[in-house]
């Protein structure tokens, strides 16, 4: 029975992330601008980097050669975790259309989930990998994980904690119906506390060890880290199969808060404007 379930909701979710990667793939040329994001991203931080070590060894026991695959790194995650979530579901109970998702029998969450699937799929084809080759090829860097077994499954969990969070954020226009401003702060936040724009380590001691219990470095700075090989934070070294267990339970926190939310929120709506 358990087996036919989960069978089921694979095939359910195969035939939503196809048809949304084809219905993306139709607009590739949109999706393949974003691939000079990425390098972009990368020089800036590789110019910054380079006069900040000056000639140091290293900073906050980071060498500038780990400096700058970690920022390639978080580079490509971004591509493997990018999530619109939120904005598809903050749109879809504002206009009243979630109603036609409400009649479903299959939970929308996992109507969203499945076309995130399909959407990173063809990101995975027309951004990571030609982002891949270009710090390999062109900028020289050795982009091979320390641990890639480790590094897979750190980025899967944060492909997960990316999409529980942003389809929380979403969920709060249930309450107060235009969650745009709600979802800018946790964007701006976002940044700077999941280490795209600076390593967490460089934060004062307080705010290092307040991230644990917060969900922003699980989805960019830790797997960043298990790419690498190695991580601390909060003058806290932990070895890759811990941080990562650390991670696994931080998203299953965040998925019980969603499974609550959408509990509630389902009989909350009332499909205005449909």
């Amino acid at each position: 029975m358990f087996l036919n379930s989960v069978r089921r909701k694979f095939d359910i979710c195969k035939a939503v992330a196809l048809v949304t990667f084809k219905e993306w793939g139709a607009y590739r040329t949109h999706s393949m601008v974003s691939i000079f994001v990425g390098p972009v991203y990368f020089i800036v931080q590789y110019f910054i980097w380079t006069a900040v070590y000056g000639e140091a060894g290293s900073l906050n026991g980071m060498e500038l050669s780990q400096m700058i695959r970690y920022f390639g790194a978080t580079a490509l995650i971004g591509y493997l975790t990018m999530d619109f979530a939120d904005w598809n579901l903050d749109m879809l109970i504002r206009t009243g259309k979630f109603l036609t998702y409400a009649l479903r029998p299959m939970n929308h969450r996992f109507f969203a989930f499945s076309q995130k699937v399909g959407h990173r799929i063809l990101g995975f084809i027309i951004e990571f990998i030609p982002c891949v080759l270009i710090f390999t090829l062109v900028f020289r860097i050795d982009m091979r994980p320390a641990f890639p077994g480790w590094t897979i499954l750190s980025v899967a969990l944060a492909f997960l904690m990316n999409f529980f969070v942003n389809y929380c954020l979403g969920m709060a226009s249930f309450w107060i119906v235009q969650s745009g401003g709600l979802r800018a702060v946790y964007s701006l936040v976002g940044s700077v506390f999941s280490g795209m724009l600076i390593p967490l380590v460089f934060f004062p001691l307080p705010l290092q060890v307040m991230q644990f219990f917060l969900p922003f470095q699980y989805t960019a700075y830790v797997p960043a880290m298990v790419f690498l090989g190695q991580y601390t934070l909060g003058d806290i070294q932990l070895p890759v199969p811990a941080v990562v267990g650390i991670q696994a339970a931080a998203v299953l926190s965040v998925f019980f808060v969603s499974e609550l939310m959408y509990n509630a929120a389902i009989k909350k709506f009332t499909a205005v404007g449909a």
